[in-house]
């Protein structure tokens, strides 16, 4: 699937091919603090696919949870998460909330579950507004 997306403030953009059928959420504790939520949801890009078309992000290495070297970039205007990199730079993962096309991708499969924060297995029963209450 093609997809589209960028940060917040719209000065990083990219375009990429993604697997929709791969799509995960991240419940490790490095995804709590990288989104400041529960977790994670990730859409990894075909190889080679992956291309920024404007603007220039930073990013920062660190060992995460698995043990494998990850690459995190981010808008440096807004702060936006925008993908990851593994340890050579080849696999790209990229932050479902900056993809364009988000409301057409679901998640398939829930990684690290053992570090899911208590109350998120379940939202269903929350009560549901159309805005903010």
């Amino acid at each position: 699937m093609h997809i589209t997306g960028g940060c917040h403030c719209g000065a990083i953009r990219y375009q990429a091919e993604i697997e929709p059928e791969r799509i995960s959420i991240c419940h490790c504790t490095d995804c709590q603090r990288l989104t400041g939520s529960a977790y994670r949801i990730t859409a990894p890009a075909r190889p080679g696919s992956f291309t920024l078309t404007s603007g220039e992000p930073r990013g920062y290495a660190k060992y995460g949870d698995s043990g494998g070297l990850s690459r995190q970039f981010f808008c440096p205007n807004c702060g936006s998460p925008l993908y990851r990199t593994d340890g050579d730079g080849g696999g790209f993962g990229i932050r479902v909330g900056s993809i364009d096309q988000r409301q057409e991708l679901a998640p398939k499969k829930q990684i690290w579950c053992r570090s899911a924060l208590p109350g998120v297995e379940n939202i269903e029963t929350l009560p549901r507004f159309e805005g903010e209450d």
